[in-house]
């Protein structure tokens, strides 16, 4: 017997554009679409936009719970960064390509350049 593999995890963190890392209605409308191309089923969302400051105009955070698990961004515009990571289980289906294609699809979105990536089989 094959041992379970629960799934794959990538943890990231990537440089974009501080414009992109603002725009958190942007990412919401893309985090959907995702979600619909892999076929996943979003049970809950949780997006918050900081405000400005001395530094200038905030990012934000977003965290989707999935059926799947969840899928997650943090963003400091101020710094050009972004922090995301994705999660999916191996429950009905292998997504480990799901993972690496909504990991992709994200570096696209956001025009990011990939500073660190851990991919965990879980």
């Amino acid at each position: 017997m094959v041992p379970y593999a629960p799934g794959l995890h990538i943890l990231a963190t990537f440089a974009a554009p501080p414009a992109a890392l603002r725009d958190a209605e942007a990412c919401r409308a893309f985090f959907d679409t995702q979600v619909q191309a892999f076929g996943l089923a979003k049970v809950g969302e949780a997006y918050h936009t900081f405000p400005a400051d001395a530094s200038g105009p905030g990012g934000f955070t977003a965290v989707l719970a999935l059926t799947e698990s969840h899928l997650s961004i943090h963003t400091w515009p101020e710094h050009g960064l972004a922090t995301f990571d994705v999660f999916l289980s191996n429950f009905r289906r292998d997504n480990s390509a799901a993972v690496r294609g909504i990991y992709a699809a994200t570096l696209a979105f956001f025009e990011g350049l990939e500073q660190h990536k851990t991919e965990v089989r879980r």
